[in-house]
């Protein structure tokens, strides 16, 4: 089986090893790329053409919802999840607005794998 590979968007390089690692440790995922803001997010998918990204909702330049949109544009069969610390039905709605798959805090890695799992099969 060839490993599905993920880009990564989020400011905090702690949370990105974190996901790395996560994601890295299991055989069906591989991380292609990281990018450190939102513009980053865009160049880089269009460079790598990951399977999936993974973007967080605050980051500088642009969030995960407005890049998000920009994606769906540029990339409109690559699902979106939007891995956050934040959780608000007003960023669930915008969320769902831009395009995004799915809305997973950032503590509920068990969660994360599944919502990869069942976008990328």
């Amino acid at each position: 089986m060839i490993p599905k590979s993920i880009l990564i968007a989020d400011d905090n390089d702690q949370i990105r090893k974190v996901i790395r690692c996560f994601l890295e440790s299991r055989t069906e995922f591989r991380v292609c790329g990281e990018a450190v803001n939102g513009l980053d997010a865009i160049e880089k998918a269009l460079q790598l053409n990951p399977d999936m990204i993974l973007l967080d909702f605050s980051m500088p330049m642009m969030d995960g919802i407005e890049t998000a949109s920009l994606l769906k544009i540029v990339l409109p069969e690559v699902p979106v999840i939007l891995f956050t610390a934040l959780d608000s039905a007003a960023t669930e709605s915008d969320a769902m607005a831009a395009g995004i798959r799915a809305i997973v805090p950032k503590t509920d890695m068990a969660r994360l794998a599944g919502h990869l799992e069942s976008l990328l099969v």
